[in-house]
C-alpha cells in the first residue's frame, strides 16, 4: 500500500433521489453518508421507487436547502416547499430488493411530482429509525447503513476521471460533460485518471476530529449518466464511450465509473471543499 495527497474539489448532495444534485461548500457525515443526501424519494402507486431510468425529466427538478425547508423547482411549475422536519403518514416502499419504512410527504407534494412527471407518484421521506444495511459482501465486518442511495452511503469520483472521459468524448466530436452526470458525493483532486479504482481509505483531519472513509465497491453504471441533466433527455454518447474502456473484471465486465465508500470514522464531522487529506492506495 502507498499514500497519496488529495484535496476535495467538490461536495454534492442529492436530497431527492434521482433529482438534480446540489453543490455545497461543506457537508456533515452521518451514518447513512452525508446529511440530507438521498433522504427523499419518488415512488409510484405500488410504492416502487421511480428514477431517471424511467423518467429522465427528474433531472430537471432542482432542490434548494434553506432553513427549515427544501424548495423544489422545475420548468413550468410553481416552487414546492417541503418541510425538513415534518412528515405525514407512515408508508412502506421498495428500493431495489429492499422494503423499507418511510413517511409520505402529503398530497400537495404528490400532485406536484405527478403533474411534472406525467404519472401518479408520491414523495416519501426515509424513516430515520429504519436501518437499511449495505451489502456485507463488500463492506465486510463493518455494518454500514444507507438511506435511499442505490446501495452505499457515499460515491467517490476524481476530477482526472472526468477529464479522461471528456478527452475521449471530444475526440469523437461529442460534448464534454460535468461530474453531475455521475451523481458523486465526493469529487477528489490529486489522483490519476481512475485512480479511485484502487483506493483503500480516504482520510481527513477536521476541527471535529479525524474522518476515515473506506472505499469498498466499484460503482456499476446504468442509463442515468446518459441523461443530459440540463435538458432532462437521453443522450447515448457517454454510455457508449464508457463501454469502450470501462468494463470492470471485478464486476464480471459491468461498466463502472467511480467508487462506493462507507464511513469508517468521523460521524458528525464536516468536510469542506478545498480540504486536504490523503488516500491509501491498494494494488490488487
Amino acid at each position: 500500500m502507498s499514500d497519496h495527497k488529495v484535496s476535495i474539489a467538490g461536495l454534492f448532495l442529492h436530497p431527492v433521489k434521482s433529482c438534480a444534485g446540489v453543490a455545497v461548500d461543506s457537508a456533515t457525515l452521518i451514518e447513512t453518508g452525508f446529511e440530507w443526501d438521498r433522504q427523499w424519494m419518488v415512488v409510484d402507486g405500488h410504492g416502487e421507487f421511480v428514477t431517471q431510468r424511467e423518467r429522465p425529466r427528474m433531472a430537471l427538478v432542482q432542490p434548494t436547502l434553506r432553513g427549515d425547508d427544501m424548495v423544489l423547482r422545475a420548468p413550468g411549475m410553481l416552487a414546492l416547499h417541503v418541510a425538513l422536519y415534518a412528515v405525514e403518514h407512515a408508508a412502506t416502499v421498495r428500493i431495489w430488493d429492499d422494503r423499507v419504512r418511510a413517511f409520505d410527504m402529503g398530497d400537495l407534494a404528490a400532485q406536484w411530482f405527478s403533474d411534472f412527471l406525467g404519472q401518479s407518484v408520491r414523495l416519501v421521506r426515509f424513516d430515520p429509525d429504519e436501518q437499511r444495511v449495505a451489502d456485507p459482501k463488500w463492506t465486510g465486518k463493518q455494518r454500514a447503513l444507507t438511506a435511499f442511495a442505490d446501495g452505499f452511503p457515499l460515491l467517490v469520483l476524481s476530477t482526472a476521471s472526468i477529464a479522461e472521459l471528456n478527452r475521449r468524448l471530444t475526440l469523437q466530436g461529442a460534448a464534454a460533460v460535468e461530474a453531475d452526470r455521475f451523481r458523486p458525493n465526493l469529487l477528489l483532486e490529486g489522483l490519476e485518471a481512475h485512480g479511485e479504482d484502487w483506493l483503500d481509505r480516504i482520510e481527513f483531519e477536521t476541527p471535529a476530529g479525524p474522518v476515515s472513509l473506506r472505499v469498498v465497491k466499484p460503482c456499476s453504471r446504468c442509463s442515468i449518466p446518459d441523461v443530459d441533466p440540463r435538458r432532462g433527455e437521453p443522450d447515448a454518447a457517454v454510455g457508449a464511450t464508457l463501454a469502450a474502456y470501462r468494463a470492470d473484471p471485478r464486476l464480471n465486465g459491468q461498466i463502472t465509473f467511480g467508487m462506493n465508500a462507507i464511513v469508517e470514522q468521523g460521524l458528525e464531522c464536516g468536510l469542506r471543499v478545498g480540504a486536504r487529506g490523503h488516500v491509501t492506495v491498494k494494488f490488487d
